[in-house]
């Protein structure tokens, strides 16, 4: 497996803030990798997905992504690594309702003027990949909690992005809901070898992550990996985990 992003010495420091957002992060993601972020609030989860997103540029450090090294990109340049190599999820779900399902998934497709029977191929092929191919013709008000953030991951992956980046995305869903869209990016992530990074507070969340790095105060303080066991048995790990910092606070 091979190296898809590095990041290396990451300090952020905020003007009038008395601690940095993030102080001397270094972490590496894998290509095909499904990566979760967690941590109490104010541990600097949401500082590390704008820095690496380019949406905030960190005070030191280095983040390279093959040979792009993205905090030395200006705003136009920023954009288009967005735009060419990003996808994103969030926890609210961004749909147009004015637009059907099929139209939803197809924008940043259609946005890059590609060919309509490319679209309407990769549209087809996504939503049954996540489970939303018969609601295709429906519009986001026709939808479930669910549904919607289906859809709103099957555009995120839909210019099949080296990195995809999830922001609390099961937040606004119920358990039900929550474990379908899981199991959905699980399965891309495998069938695709889509590359995930998930931020989730969540430890049902991330028991369906490959690995887990915890934050504290703007650094790394532990790492979980899930290997060869079973979801249950990495849940459990990561419960005991969070019971030991909810100790430590």
């Amino acid at each position: 497996m091979s190296t898809l992003l590095q990041v290396h010495d990451i300090t952020k420091v905020y003007p009038n803030q008395p601690k940095p957002g993030l102080n001397h992060v270094s972490f590496d993601v894998m290509q095909g990798e499904f990566l979760g972020i967690m941590g109490a609030s104010g541990s600097g989860k949401t500082t590390l997905l704008n820095v690496l997103s380019t949406i905030d540029m960190p005070t030191s450090g280095n983040i390279r992504m093959g040979n792009i090294k993205i905090q030395e990109l200006n705003q136009t340049q920023a954009a288009d690594f967005r735009k060419n190599n990003l996808g994103f999820i969030f926890q609210e779900y961004f749909l147009l309702d004015s637009l059907t399902v099929q139209e939803n998934i197809a924008v940043p497709l259609t946005l890059l003027r590609k060919d309509a029977r490319e679209i309407d191929k990769n549209v087809e092929e996504l939503a049954e990949q996540f489970g939303i191919a018969s609601q295709l013709r429906k519009y986001p008000s026709e939808l479930s909690g669910g549904q919607r953030q289906r859809v709103a991951a099957a555009r995120a992956m839909i210019k099949h992005p080296p990195l995809i980046f999830a922001d609390e995305p099961t937040g606004a869903l119920d358990s039900s809901s929550a474990t379908e869209l899981l199991s959905a990016l699980s399965k891309a992530n495998h069938a695709l070898g889509t590359t995930i990074l998930m931020v989730t507070h969540d430890p049902y969340a991330a028991s369906y992550t490959d690995r887990i790095l915890y934050f504290k105060d703007g650094h790394i303080i532990s790492e979980l990996k899930r290997g060869n066991r079973e979801r249950r048995s990495f849940y459990e790990e990561i419960m005991r985990e969070a019971a030991k910092q909810d100790e430590n606070r």
